[in-house]
């Protein structure tokens, strides 16, 4: 497998073993590039260790792919995702591979783990690939990773890892200036330990030979001249808020901006043990849900979501406080005209601009091949249905499916990893020809054939453009972006251009300076996080999910639900139980495990408010809290339950 002249130019101060950052632009060859690199360094350097990071589970397969290609069949290579289900430790196949492909939230479980056969330690590597490493940043899990890599060169640690990022979008980081982005820039650096950032000069007219810009249109409609769902919807929201008594309370319905506020309004009251005001809170949102669902897509879609909200409401909770029962009889009065309003209302206008993008692209000669980008899961499931059920579109060959996260959600229907995998396995081979996907097929996937992609009202920064739009890598491939005239998104859509300009500008500036100005300006913040102390230990991790054992989670405090989570995976040492909710005000938790007989409730970060010495906070992942949490004791924790049930 040759490399390309632009290729070899950005490689070669990995070859003498410095940790730079590959910023290529997408369809370049990052991943051949990263792969040779990996090769040379397992060929030269003694008792050599190579670990690929990847931030999404289906890249693992793909990257597996590429590498095995580069390397043959001389050396050993072993995948690792969260969907293998029974399987050696992390620990056990990092020792007995030479290269080993895996998500990023694995290695950082493998680091902290206690069992032997799934611990490793980061000096066990002699090479550490990132990619996307653009996301090393703030408390995701690649800079939790690359900390600790940090804190072992600030303590002389030895031997440490090679570092290789790889890139097509680095990003401004919010900066709108200059200055700012340098510094994003040098930050990134500073926090994979860079030698430099790495683009082609000798060689660039040959990188823009080879990787061809798809043609960007925006295809923008008008607004609905009516909307009397929309009124609607906008009349009940208007009744909840006069009820809540805030009037600080914005009503911008049916923006994020409004679901921003009531998501905050929500986690201030549950810290303030507001439980009335926060179920306002809630279902506010839910109705900006909706409002935003019909203005992705259908009236019918919008008001579905609801009433699988308000079915919910009514089906998993076992006490019902007094603002709940109105805001239950305030949907219930209005839902049969909602309904009405639902099916009579006129068609949107943003549907009908990607219906005609449809058939222009599906119905000529050729095989296309595309990717329909959309902001949430819930949209993804309702442009599949109107994709299936729009009359005009029946006689045009469109064989689409939908591509999303695999993280489990209370809200919407999640794809497993297997179903990923399988979905991107039949659009490569052309079985399928329209993806209907969020955020999760933007960064890596590689199908050569793909030649239109289309962003269909989406609200989000200039790496998420950059790699959308990488997704078409077919010649004279179209890259649209649907939107109404004048909308928020359309502006944000014209700014992220301007910052991309922005971000070259910034990459060529730092890429300008010299060494000692680079190493001087490329430094690590000294500020360290806090360390708490936690009664909780962790028995298994999956996700935003954590299974943990403590005294002070007793059975009075929550319910658990009589019928065991179906789930397509078989666990070691474990199977599910039921869901579990507060027993005080219904709201679900997460789900029951059962451990070697022992039941062990599994609590989803987000539904937990965690005390801190700041102050109440609530994290996405439980492998990000800023706390260290100690693995589980099995024989301590039966010796505790026995001490006990000996006292009472």
């Amino acid at each position: 497998m040759e490399l390309r002249p632009y290729q070899w130019e950005v490689i070669m101060p990995a070859l003498e073993g410095k940790n730079i950052i590959i910023w290529l632009p997408t369809g370049a060859g990052k991943t051949r590039a990263a792969a040779y690199v990996a090769k040379r360094h397992l060929e030269t350097v003694d008792g050599a260790k190579v670990v690929v990071l990847v931030n999404r589970v289906h890249l693992v397969t793909q990257h597996c792919g590429e590498f095995s290609r580069m390397l043959g069949e001389r050396w050993a290579i072993a995948t690792l995702s969260g969907d293998m289900g029974l399987r050696p430790g992390f620990g056990h196949l990092a020792r007995k591979n030479d290269l080993l492909i895996c998500t990023a939230e694995l290695l950082q479980t493998a680091l902290t783990s206690s069992e032997e056969d799934e611990h490793v330690e980061l000096n066990e590597f002699s090479l550490l690939v990132v990619d996307e490493c653009h996301h090393t940043h703030k408390d995701t899990v690649y800079n939790i990773i690359l900390s600790r890599y940090l804190e072992h060169k600030l303590r002389r640690t030895r031997p440490l890892p090679q570092v290789l990022g790889l890139t097509a979008s680095p990003g401004t980081g919010r900066a709108t200036k200059l200055d700012g982005a340098i510094e994003h820039i040098l930050q990134l650096c500073a926090n994979l330990d860079t030698w430099r950032i790495m683009s082609p000069q000798n060689h660039r007219p040959q990188l823009q030979e080879h990787c061809h810009q798809p043609c960007k249109q925006y295809d923008l409609c008008h607004r609905r001249s009516q909307d009397p769902f929309g009124d609607m919807l906008k009349k009940l929201m208007d009744e909840i808020h006069d009820r809540l008594e805030m009037p600080n309370l914005s009503r911008e319905f049916g923006t994020q901006m409004y679901e921003q506020q009531v998501v905050k309004l929500s986690q201030n009251a549950a810290e303030a043990g507001l439980q009335q005001r926060r179920v306002f809170a809630l279902h506010l949102r839910r109705y900006n849900d909706a409002l935003l669902i019909h203005d992705t897509v259908r009236a019918v879609d919008a008001l579905a979501v609801l009433r699988d909200f308000y079915d919910r409401e009514r089906t998993t909770k076992t006490q019902i406080l007094r603002a709940e029962r109105w805001l239950l009889a305030l949907f219930d009065d209005n839902k049969d005209e909602l309904a009405l309003l639902a099916t009579q209302g006129p068609e949107n206008p943003k549907l009908e601009m990607l219906e005609q993008i449809l058939q222009e692209q599906f119905r000529g000669p050729g095989s296309p091949r595309g990717v329909i980008f959309t902001c949430t899961r819930q949209s993804t499931h309702s442009l599949l249905l109107w994709l299936q059920q729009q009359p005009g579109l029946q006689t045009v060959d469109i064989r689409a499916q939908l591509l999303i996260g695999a993280g489990n959600s209370s809200q919407t229907i999640h794809m497993t990893q297997r179903d990923q995998q399988e979905v991107i396995r039949k659009f490569r081979d052309g079985t399928l020809n329209l993806l209907v996907a969020t955020s999760v097929a933007e960064e890596g996937l590689d199908i050569p054939q793909c030649n239109v992609v289309v962003r269909y009202g989406l609200l989000t920064n200039e790496i998420s453009m950059v790699q959308a739009r990488g997704r078409a890598r077919a010649d004279q491939s179209v890259y649209s972006f649907v939107a109404t005239h004048g909308s928020r998104e359309l502006r944000r859509e014209q700014t992220n251009e301007a910052l991309e300009i922005l971000m070259e500008q910034a990459v060529a500036a730092v890429q300008a300076m010299d060494q000692a100005e680079y190493q001087a300006k490329a430094g690590r913040p000294k500020d360290q996080a806090e360390t708490w102390k936690v009664g909780w230990h962790v028995v298994w991790s999956w996700g935003s999910m954590r299974s943990v054992a403590t005294p002070f989670l007793s059975r009075i405090y929550y319910n658990v639900s009589e019928k065991p989570v179906v789930m397509d995976r078989v666990f070691k040492d474990w199977k599910p139980g039921g869901v579990i909710s507060c027993k005080t005000c219904g709201e679900l938790w997460g789900l029951q495990i059962i451990y070697k007989s022992v039941k062990l409730p599994v609590l989803k970060v987000r539904s937990m408010l965690l005390e801190t010495p700041r102050g109440r906070v609530q994290a996405k992942k439980w492998s990000r809290v800023p706390f260290p949490v100690p693995d589980f004791d099995y024989v301590q924790y039966c010796a505790q339950s026995l001490a006990d049930l000996s006292l009472n």
